[in-house]
C-alpha cells in the first residue's frame, strides 16, 4: 500500500525529500520557473497544497536547468501528470524590460539571480519533458498559459503566435487560478485503470472542464467560432474580430464555448468556472502553508520579502483597464474571504518566529474591492456588454467598505499585532462615501503607513479613455480629499501615483501634458514610470498590434517607434540626468516648435545641473 499524501507535507524537491515522506513516486510533479516558496501568494504553492489536500502526492521541480534533461528526471515518473508553469510571472516579462533589455535580477529566484528560467519557459519545459516521458500527460497553467491560450499578439517577437497549447504539445491548458480544474484533471486521470496507458488519452477524458482549453479535431457544434490562427496572423481586422468574440465570453461563467482553428486542429476554450464559495476560498487559505522558502534553499527569495506578512483577502478585479492582464487571469467577479478566515491567517502570522508586529497588507489586486458585488455577480454571472467601472461606475455595483474596515479592525485588535497596513493599490474612483462610514478617515488614521498607492496612469482624457481609466477630474477630487483628511488628522501622508508612458492612444503631446501637470501642479518628480508593455490577450496589446481599439475599431496612435517611446518616457522623468536635453533635441528633430516652447517653460522647475546636463 502506498503511503497517503499528508496535507501538512512540504512538497519534496528531491528524491531525498520523497524518501523522508516514505514516497517511492509522486502522483503529480509540478515544474515551475520560480523558486518554490510555500506561501499562498505563489501559484505553484497553492496548486501543490490543493492537490496534497485532495490526497495526491505532489513533488516540485523548481527552476530546472533546461540545457539537458537531468533535472527533469530528478523525481522520476509521476503516476498521473506533469503540471508545468512559467511561474508567477510570464517568463518574457520576468526576463526582459519593456524596452526589450535583459533584466539584471529575478525576484522569484534565490538571491534574485537572473537567468534561472528560460524565455518561453512553459514551452521549453514541456519540450524537455516530452524528450524523456513521451506518454505522461502534460498539464500547463499559470499566468503565461492564461495569457496565451488562443492566438495572440506577441510583443517580444512582434508577431501573432498560435495557442500555447499547441506549441507545448500539452494535453490540456488550465487558465485562471485553477484550484478546482487541476483537482478535476487529477481525479479524471486517476480514474483510469492502472493497466491502461496514460497516453494517448481518450479524446473525451479531459473535455468539458471549466477554465480549460483542449486541442481537438472538431469543435463543439454550439461553440462560438473565431477566425482561424492563419487568418488573424495575416489580417489585423480579423485579429480584432477574434478578440471581441473571445472577450465577450472570456470571464463569464455563463459564457459560451469558444473554438479557434489552428491548421487541422481546433483549440476549444471552455468557460471559466463558477466563482468559489466563501467556504471554498477560506479552505484554500487555511491549508498549512509554512510561508517560507523550501528548506533546501540557502538564499532569500526577494519576492517573498514583500509579501511574507501579508494577507490576501479577496481575488479578482472588476476594473476594465485595457493594459492589465489581471481580469483575464483572476476574472471580474470578486471572491472574498470571511472575516473569520482572515483573522485565523493573521493569528498564524503572529506565531511566526520573525514576526515583529506589522501585517504589511490585507488586500487583493485592488484593496477597496473587498466584498464588491452586484445582483448578477452574486449569482455567478457578469454582463458581457457592460463594464463595472467604465465609463462610469455602474449604479448596480455595491461596495462593502464597512465590511473591509471591520476585517481590518479585527486584525489590528489581535494580540501581537502592532500595525496593519493597506499596501496594495487603491481605486480612488471606487471610494465608498456612505454617510457615517468615514472610510477614508479611518483608512488614513489607521491603515496608511505614510503612503497610499494609486494608479491614475495619465492626465490626458483621450489616453485615459483608451485605457478605460477614470477621468483626471476624479483623481484631482480624490487628491484634494486625501490631503484635507490628513490635514484634519494632523498627519503627513502622501499619495504614490503610478503612470504609464507609451500606451496606445498616447502621443508626445499627451506625454508633455502629463509632464506639465506633474511638475507644475504635483511638484512631483517620478522615479518609477512604467513603460507600456503589450501583454498577450489584453485589449491594449490588440490595439498596439492593429492600431485600433479592438472593442470599437476606433483608430489609435501607437508609439511603436523606439525613439518616440524613449521620448515619452523621458518627458515623464525630466529630473533624470540627460532627459531634458534629450527631449529638447528630439522635439527639435520632430519639428515641434510648439512643444519645444512648452518644454522650455518647465526649465525653471528643474535643478540647473539637470537642465544643462
Amino acid at each position: 500500500m502506498r503511503p497517503a499524501a499528508s496535507a501538512a507535507a512540504i512538497p519534496p524537491l528531491s528524491q531525498e525529500g520523497m524518501a523522508a515522506l516514505g514516497w517511492e513516486s509522486c502522483d503529480v510533479i509540478i515544474v515551475t520557473g520560480d523558486a518554490y516558496v510555500d506561501h499562498p501568494s505563489f501559484g505553484s504553492a497553492v496548486v501543490a497544497r490543493v492537490l496534497l489536500d485532495a490526497g495526491f502526492r505532489v513533488g516540485v521541480i523548481a527552476q530546472p536547468r533546461w540545457s539537458g534533461v537531468e533535472d527533469f528526471v530528478s523525481l522520476g515518473r509521476p503516476r498521473l501528470f506533469f503540471g508545468v508553469t512559467a511561474g508567477n510571472v510570464d517568463s518574457l516579462v520576468a526576463n526582459h524590460s519593456p524596452s526589450l533589455q535583459r533584466r539584471r535580477t529575478d525576484d522569484f529566484s534565490p538571491g534574485g539571480r537572473p537567468g534561472l528560467r528560460p524565455d518561453r519557459a512553459t514551452t521549453v519545459y514541456c519540450n524537455r519533458l516530452r524528450e524523456v516521458y513521451k506518454d505522461v500527460p502534460l498539464v500547463i497553467g499559470g499566468v503565461e498559459a492564461s495569457l496565451r491560450r488562443l492566438a495572440h499578439y506577441d510583443y517580444w517577437e512582434n508577431s501573432v503566435r498560435r495557442s500555447l497549447l499547441l506549441d507545448t504539445r500539452a494535453d490540456i491548458l488550465l487558465y485562471g487560478m485553477a484550484e478546482r480544474s487541476v483537482v478535476e484533471v487529477a481525479r479524471r486521470l486517476a480514474s483510469l485503470s492502472p493497466a491502461s496507458p496514460p497516453s494517448p488519452l481518450a479524446p473525451s477524458l479531459l473535455q468539458g472542464i471549466r477554465g480549460s482549453c483542449v486541442n481537438r479535431r472538431e469543435p463543439p457544434a454550439d461553440a462560438v467560432m473565431l477566425p482561424s490562427y492563419d487568418t488573424v496572423r495575416d489580417d489585423k481586422a480579423a485579429f480584432n474580430t477574434a478578440f471581441r468574440l473571445w472577450h465577450r465570453e472570456a470571464d463569464n461563467p455563463s459564457g459560451r464555448v469558444v473554438a479557434q482553428p489552428h491548421a487541422d486542429r481546433w483549440v476549444v476554450h471552455y468557460p471559466p468556472p463558477e466563482p468559489m464559495s466563501q467556504h471554498e476560498l477560506d479552505h484554500v487559505y487555511a491549508l498549512p502553508f509554512t510561508r517560507l522558502p523550501h528548506p533546501d534553499y540557502r538564499e532569500k527569495i526577494p519576492a517573498l520579502e514583500t509579501v511574507r506578512f501579508s494577507i490576501t483577502s479577496h481575488r479578482g478585479c472588476l476594473g476594465s483597464c485595457t493594459f492589465c492582464s489581471l481580469a483575464a487571469h483572476q476574472g471580474r467577479i470578486i471572491q472574498w474571504r470571511s472575516r473569520k478566515s482572515i483573522l485565523a491567517e493573521a493569528t498564524r502570522i503572529t506565531r511566526l518566529e520573525d514576526f515583529r508586529g506589522h501585517i504589511t497588507d490585507v488586500g487583493g489586486p485592488t484593496a477597496n474591492m473587498y466584498g464588491a458585488t452586484c445582483t448578477k455577480m452574486a449569482s455567478g454571472r457578469v454582463c458581457p456588454d457592460r463594464e463595472c467601472t467604465w465609463p462610469h461606475r455602474c449604479p448596480n455595483l455595491r461596495l462593502a467598505a464597512g465590511e473591509e474596515l471591520a476585517a481590518l479592525k479585527a486584525v489590528r485588535s489581535l494580540p501581537g499585532v502592532k500595525k496593519v497596513s493597506v499596501g496594495t493599490g487603491f481605486r480612488f474612483d471606487l471610494l465608498d462615501d456612505s454617510p457615517g462610514l468615514g472610510y477614508l478617515e479611518q483608512l488614513c488614521r489607521n491603515y496608511v503607513s505614510g503612503q497610499l498607492r494609486i494608479a491614475p496612469e495619465h492626465v490626458s482624457s483621450r489616453v485615459l479613455a483608451a485605457m478605460h481609466k477614470p477621468s483626471h477630474a476624479s483623481y484631482l477630487a480624490f487628491r484634494r480629499l486625501f490631503a484635507d483628511t490628513n490635514r484634519r488628522l494632523g498627519r503627513k501622508q502622501y499619495l504614490i501615483p503610478y503612470f504609464i508612458s507609451g500606451h496606445p492612444g498616447a502621443t508626445v503631446e499627451d506625454a508633455l501634458e502629463l509632464a506639465e501637470f506633474l511638475m507644475r501642479t504635483e511638484r512631483l518628480f517620478i522615479r518609477q514610470v512604467q513603460q507600456f508593455t503589450p501583454l498577450p490577450m489584453t485589449a491594449a496589446a490588440a490595439a498596439w498590434h492593429t492600431g485600433k481599439d479592438p472593442l470599437t475599431d476606433k483608430p489609435l496612435h501607437v508609439p511603436r517607434d523606439p525613439k518616440e517611446a524613449r521620448l515619452q518616457r523621458a518627458l515623464l522623468q525630466l529630473h533624470a540626468p540627460g532627459n531634458y536635453v534629450y527631449a529638447q533635441r528630439a522635439l527639435r528633430k520632430l519639428g515641434r516648435a510648439d512643444l519645444l516652447r512648452r518644454l522650455r517653460a518647465l526649465e525653471p522647475l528643474l535643478r540647473p545641473d539637470l537642465a544643462s546636463s
